[in-house]
């Protein structure tokens, strides 16, 4: 199985990952680590990949599973049952892990800087318009200034031309969305997902902002693209605490 480990100064005990498409055993346009079982693969492939993710990234239980939907409803990993209805999940213990599905939107893990709460966020354009981040940062219940954040991968700005709704979307919530925003044919722009997603982060005073900006649509070798492929796989993003080193 493959996958991607955030460079980032978090704690030790905060672990995470990002699956890329390799190392699984799905196969077609599933083709091989697909762990969504909502796209059309067959199911004992996704449960096939689910186990080898959490063998190879020795997990401490079984991950929730959200149903994404595009909002902002964040939810507890502790809390939430299979399927439950989030684009969020946060966990304030060892044990738990966070996990979202992605396959161009935006993946942010987050941590606090003493590891004690860690989240993992779903944001494609209609999330970050709902407010997701927002929402994610509140429910971490820490200052922003202790928190850090991990970009993961996602669409590029080369890639993701959107038209007039996501543009008045963004602009609405802050004129330095424009910043983000490269004007291409009459009505259409190409936009920086993860520039939008700093500027948030920025405005809402987090301590840390790192990753590193890929572009999912244009390395068919290693990730899962919705927008280059129609049906496809989806990534994950993980996130979860170790216990204290009591030695």
């Amino acid at each position: 199985m493959d996958w991607l480990t955030p460079d980032w100064p978090a704690p030790a005990r905060v672990r995470a990952a990002i699956t890329t498409r390799g190392g699984g055993v799905s196969r077609g346009p599933y083709a091989s680590l697909n762990l969504a079982d909502h796209v059309g693969d067959d199911p004992a492939a996704v449960a096939r990949n689910r186990a080898l993710l959490r063998q190879c990234l020795g997990l401490p239980g079984e991950p929730c599973w959200l149903r994404q939907v595009h909002g902002r409803q964040v939810a507890r990993a502790g809390e939430c049952a299979a399927g439950c209805e989030a684009d969020a999940v946060c966990a304030q213990g060892p044990g738990e892990v966070c996990l979202v599905l992605t396959a161009d939107c935006l993946p942010l893990l987050i941590c606090d800087r003493e590891a004690t709460r860690v989240c993992a966020v779903h944001a494609g354009w209609r999330g970050l318009a709902a407010g997701v981040i927002e929402a994610a940062v509140t429910a971490m219940g820490r200052p922003a200034q202790q928190l850090m954040v991990w970009l993961g991968p996602a669409i590029g700005p080369r890639a993701f031309e959107v038209g007039e709704e996501v543009y008045r979307t963004c602009v609405g919530h802050s004129t330095a969305a424009r910043e983000a925003l490269v004007p291409t044919r009459p009505g259409h722009w190409l936009a920086n997902i993860y520039q939008l997603a700093r500027q948030r982060l920025t405005a809402l005073g987090v301590g840390y902002i790192g990753g590193v900006e890929y572009c999912t649509v244009s390395d068919p070798e290693r990730f899962f693209s919705y927008r280059r492929d129609g049906v496809t796989g989806r990534m994950a993003s993980l996130i979860w605490l170790e216990p204290e080193d009591e030695s």
